[in-house]
């Protein structure tokens, strides 16, 4: 889908409290940066933020970072958060191609909500999914590594199957007419349409 560009969204954002300009110094360092031990969960793709706000909301003793590739969608989340005190939660603008440059074997949870899913062949290693990016999230997880993906795509959803299980990860749970208690933007739109929403969550020791 085509973003539609804001005008000085990256002024916008970059002067938010909740983005982080410098994630690469925070690599092995996080839980410094949010002053306590508890533990980190990640969205990657995290758009305009509804999902991971929600979750920091209702979960105060899990510290939740959103990774978003453009600064576009994150004006939304930021101007939400203006009116919002929230301690457990930060945003990073960042390409997640280089995600083991800002973490180091510290995340609890991955979340990947309605990834982009690069239906090309050709575009196979794009996808959030594929081995060569679940390769780089085990070096981030800080023990169990856990997953939980959510897509509207349905040969993205049976692709994702497929790639979890042949790289280790044990499928927990799957739903391919899953309601949630905590939505995205898409998310809503996809079920006010009647659109089923494709769930799984996988484990790998």
């Amino acid at each position: 889908m085509r973003l539609k560009h804001i005008k000085n969204a990256d002024i916008i954002i970059n002067s938010s409290n909740y983005l982080i300009k410098n994630p690469n110094d925070y690599k092995g360092k996080w839980n410094e940066l949010f002053g306590n031990d508890n533990p980190i969960e990640i969205e990657i793709g995290t758009g305009k933020g509804k999902f991971i706000i929600d979750k920091a909301i209702q979960n105060p003793n899990i510290n939740y970072i959103g990774i978003e590739k453009y600064d576009t969608p994150l004006v939304n989340a930021v101007k939400i958060l203006n009116n919002i005190e929230l301690n457990n939660l930060k945003l990073i603008c960042f390409d997640a191609l280089n995600i083991n440059d800002i973490f180091d074997k510290e995340i609890s949870k991955i979340y990947l909500n309605f990834s982009d899913p690069w239906p090309k062949k050709r575009h196979e290693k794009r996808r959030l999914s594929s081995r060569q990016f679940l390769e780089k999230y085990d070096l981030i997880f800080k023990d169990e590594k856990r997953i939980q993906m959510k897509t509207d795509n349905d040969d993205l959803y049976e692709y994702s199957l497929i790639s979890f299980e042949e790289n280790g990860y044990e499928i927990i749970k799957t739903d391919t007419n899953y309601k949630d208690t905590i939505t995205t933007e898409y998310e809503d739109k996809f079920i006010g349409k009647g659109k089923n929403i494709n769930y799984i969550y996988v484990v790998k020791k």
